[in-house]
């Protein structure tokens, strides 16, 4: 029981975006219990239990319904970002932990010279995106255009596409897309 009330707390605390030592502040207990609570090494009482959870706020009762495990993380740091794409391509996928995302957002990165491939690109859906650093060549069907930083786009993706780095330097970019697609 103690492992899962410790997992459960961490959980809770990481989804809140609450650090350790914020929460040790915040209701009085210290950072070092809170620890080994959270490692699962020691049982908290009910009163401290609850004293742990008003600061963050939460009842007793949510704490133990409420589902942590299905994948409604809300926030990734940059080593949790999954990187989901090919060659020297890379796509880091924000949220790919979540079962049910209805988007694929992601951070772009085109080494100069990189490409999604020859073949163009089609699927089902609507894919929206802005350029941060560098420039990417993106084609479109028949019509093709070299963004820069500050640019964007937003296209059906049933019409086929392709992204090249046509410069020197690595080109950055944030994409939308819809449906989620699998990677």
């Amino acid at each position: 029981m103690s492992d899962d009330v410790g997992a459960r707390l961490r959980a809770l605390r990481t989804l809140k975006g609450i650090s350790q030592r914020e929460l040790a502040k915040r209701c009085g207990v210290t950072h070092s219990s809170l620890s080994l609570i959270e490692q699962g090494k020691v049982s908290p009482s009910v009163s401290s239990l609850k004293k742990i959870l008003d600061a963050i706020p939460m009842s007793v009762g949510d704490f133990f319904t409420m589902d942590l495990e299905n994948g409604r993380r809300v926030f990734y740091s940059t080593e949790e970002l999954a990187d989901v794409g090919s060659g020297d391509v890379i796509y880091k996928l924000v949220g790919a932990d979540r079962r049910d995302r209805a988007l694929a957002f992601m951070i772009e990165t085109y080494p100069p010279g990189a490409d999604t491939g020859r073949e163009m690109i089609a699927h089902q859906g609507e894919e929206a995106g802005v350029v941060l650093e560098g420039e990417i060549e993106i084609t479109i069907g028949a019509d093709s255009r070299v963004l820069g930083a500050g640019e964007a786009y937003y296209f059906e993706t049933n019409v086929p596409h392709r992204f090249r780095n046509p410069g020197r330097e690595p080109c950055r970019l944030v994409s939308c897309a819809t449906p989620a697609r699998t990677f």
